[in-house]
């Protein structure tokens, strides 16, 4: 009996090795063919040649006196006026405003010209709000407030920023000075709104 059984179990192991076997060989893709010596070929070779260019006739010119001539008009109005040239743009001046630190005295604005000059803003009078706004005036060497600048408001958003940049618009005073001699400077100056 174990014979039989060993004998079916090596049939069995075969016929599955066989099947197995086929399988792939069926599956297995048939093999290409090799490539065989290519012949390369110009074809610049094959083409025609192309035609040539046309050639264009090239008139001779002369830049003598006589052939300009000819082609000159008389006419009986007189050239027009030679103008001088346009000289270029000036370049505006550059100026360097000392900072606040390094000048000996102040500028000295007036005061009741800025007072009239400063409106409330109608929102904080409305609201009933009092506030301050630091500016930074540029001032130059003949005392003109060139520049203002808003550095802080407080409260911000009721306008006292803008009014008190627009009380120092076109205001003229007295330069600063430095050791006696006017300069331009960079000024912190408070501005305070109160309600009377």
């Amino acid at each position: 009996m174990r014979l039989i059984l060993f004998a079916a179990v090596a049939a069995l192991h075969i016929t599955l090795i066989m099947v197995v076997v086929f399988h792939t060989k069926s599956n297995a893709k048939p093999e290409e063919p090799s490539a065989g010596v290519m012949k390369l070929v110009d074809v610049q070779e094959e083409l025609p040649p192309p035609p040539p260019p046309e050639k264009t006739p090239v008139m001779p010119q002369s830049n003598t006196q006589e052939s300009i001539a000819e082609t000159m008009l008389e006419t009986e109005e007189p050239p027009p006026p030679v103008t001088a040239p346009v000289q270029a743009a000036a370049v505006p001046e550059v100026i360097e405003y000392l900072p606040q630190n390094k000048i000996s005295h102040l500028p000295e604005l007036p005061e009741a010209q800025i007072i009239r000059s400063t409106v409330y803003p109608p929102i904080a009078q409305r609201a009933n709000v009092e506030g301050i706004v630091f500016l930074e005036l540029f001032i130059d060497r003949q005392g003109n407030v060139r520049q203002v600048n808003v550095l802080k408001e407080d409260p911000p958003g009721y306008g006292f920023g803008e009014a008190a940049a627009n009380a120092f618009k076109g205001i003229k005073g007295k330069p600063a000075d430095a050791n006696g001699v006017p300069v331009a400077v960079r000024y912190r100056r408070p501005v305070r709104f109160t309600l009377k």
